[in-house]
């Protein structure tokens, strides 16, 4: 059974993978601790097979470290959407409380949790779920963005998960699925004015557009 620091490392090891390679400078900077103890606890997850690690060289996770991180990121990502589905509560408030809830160690309990909100495949950030097996279900997207006038949109997710921006989310009560149509797209600045679920007109910065992930 993995500790809950084993498991924080793993989650952070299988993100910083998605985007370059990984040292043990990198993992400590995300995690905010000394690189002493980073490089302690990495040649301790080597022992455990969990990652392969060669001074110098990247930082790679197994195939069952990868598997356990995903398992975690499964745990995660159905308490967000638990928490916003079922309870009712905003997308900026729910992924502390995710952060704690995912090193509960019953898979029965989460489980049910996925059976409850029907098998989703992506969370209310429109990140994938992965399943029992830990496959990540696949979904293209564009931004706001890259968007064009007078197109309806529905939107899948955020590619920022920054506190401010979903709250005002929250506030504007634009949530997954919902549907955005761009009336209008200021040259000068590339803010936009949109329609929202066919009834509300706002005005989104560039910003913000850059952040939407639409269908």
């Amino acid at each position: 059974m993995s500790s809950l620091t084993e498991e924080n490392y793993l989650k952070t090891l299988y993100h910083k993978e998605q985007e370059a390679n990984v040292s043990v400078k990198e993992i400590a900077k995300q995690l905010d601790i000394k690189m002493p103890t980073v490089n302690s606890m990495i040649k301790k997850l080597a022992e455990k097979k969990l990652v392969k690690y060669e001074k110098y060289k990247s930082i790679e996770l197994t195939d069952l470290g990868r598997k356990k991180a995903l398992s975690i990121l499964r745990k995660h990502r159905l308490t967000e959407l638990f928490l916003t589905q079922i309870m009712n509560l905003g997308w900026g408030q729910v992924h502390d409380i995710a952060e704690q809830i995912e090193h509960i160690q019953s898979e029965l309990f989460f489980n049910r949790i996925d059976e409850i909100l029907g098998n989703p495949k992506f969370d209310p950030h429109g990140e994938p779920i992965p399943d029992k097996e830990g496959k990540l279900p696949s979904l293209k997207t564009i931004t706001l963005s890259n968007g064009i006038p007078q197109q309806s949109y529905t939107l899948s997710g955020v590619n920022n998960n920054n506190a401010t921006l979903l709250s005002y989310l929250d506030k504007i009560g634009l949530a997954i699925h919902d549907t955005i149509e761009i009336k209008e797209i200021e040259p000068f600045d590339l803010s936009m004015t949109v329609l929202l679920n066919r009834k509300t007109e706002t005005i989104f910065s560039a910003e913000i557009c850059k952040c939407l992930l639409v269908i």
